[in-house]
């Protein structure tokens, strides 16, 4: 496989972190040095998932000049679906115009790389272009009372086409998960263990909580830290050999501390939390459709991309450009 097209869709309206502070009582600039936040693309209330995901999708099919019609699969990785059944992804690729195969991946932060990884295999094997969206409207799922998530989470998409390619530009991957995390974040209401009631809904049992943030900090730094590293160990290659490193953006702090132990600094790093927040999967094709827009990424440069996410779910991957 390789990549012939990324793009990125994000909704035009942003809240500052600063409008947050001012509504919770919060000390002006205690979200930005803690997280490096700076304002949160927001979705309108008119706007659905699956719009996010169209509009990205079409941008990515358009950057690689390819019709719709001659995708293969579709893999959309999402926490947020139009609805909890049916799918989203084959609503997508209808409104994008193909009857390809389409599917949903839950795999919250991680999700994109999962399915990227996944997606590069299937391209290979059956001979057929991929489009794999990372999409979320988070803002709808967080307590606006929480700084710890308010802070934190955005909307938005990215897309990635990649088509067949001998080589392959997946040099290495890494897919790994630590179900003793399973709890540390979440929404617990609504699924098959907690179904919704009248009671849950006033409790707020629909929206996103952060159990032992210290702890959950502590996995994401080292799963993704640990992931890269495999990832590179699979691809024969070394930190040193990579041009530019595209991690989730969780976080400021996160990106930091993992890069420190990865031993790649702020100068291979693509970081654009500061005005993006966390979208959960869409953060790195984001980061990527925003690299590629300022011309940063060069045909031949080594990237290594890295996710950690609720579950625990961790990935990494090193793509040849």
């Amino acid at each position: 496989m390789k990549v012939a097209g990324v793009a990125s869709e994000v909704p035009q309206h942003t809240t500052s972190c600063a409008e947050i502070e001012s509504r919770l009582g919060l000390e002006s600039g205690w979200i930005e040095r803690r997280t490096g936040i700076l304002r949160r693309p927001i979705a309108p209330p008119d706007q659905a998932t699956s719009d996010l995901a169209v509009s990205a999708g079409e941008k990515a099919l358009q950057a690689a000049g390819l019709h719709p019609q001659k995708v293969g699969l579709i893999l959309l990785a999402t926490s947020t679906p139009d609805h909890l059944l049916p799918p989203t992804a084959p609503l997508v690729a209808h409104r994008l115009g193909t009857r390809a195969g389409a599917i949903d991946l839950l795999g919250a932060c991680s999700g994109f790389l999962y399915a990227l990884v996944m997606g590069a295999s299937w391209a290979d094997s059956v001979q057929q272009p991929v489009l794999v969206i990372g999409a979320n409207i988070l803002s709808r799922r967080v307590n606006e009372q929480d700084p710890a998530t308010v802070a934190l989470f955005s909307d938005g998409a990215g897309a990635v086409v990649v088509v067949p390619s001998r080589p392959s530009a997946l040099l290495g991957s890494c897919l790994s998960s630590d179900g003793s995390s399973y709890e540390t974040i979440g929404i617990p209401g609504g699924g098959s263990r907690e179904p919704l009631t009248v009671e849950s809904l006033k409790a707020g049992r629909n929206l996103m909580t952060m159990r032992r943030g210290a702890a959950l900090f502590k996995h994401a730094v080292q799963g993704m830290a640990d992931a890269g590293a495999r990832a590179l160990k699979e691809a024969r290659l070394s930190a040193a050999d990579i041009q530019w490193w595209i991690p989730h953006q969780a976080n400021v702090r996160i990106i930091q501390d993992t890069g420190a132990l990865l031993g790649i600094d702020s100068s291979r790093t693509v970081s654009v939390v500061s005005h993006y927040g966390n979208s959960s999967a869409a953060t790195i094709p984001i980061a990527m459709a925003d690299a590629v827009s300022r011309k940063c990424l060069k045909e031949g440069d080594t990237i290594l991309l890295t996710a950690a996410g609720a579950g625990l779910l961790t990935a990494g991957a090193v793509l040849r450009w």
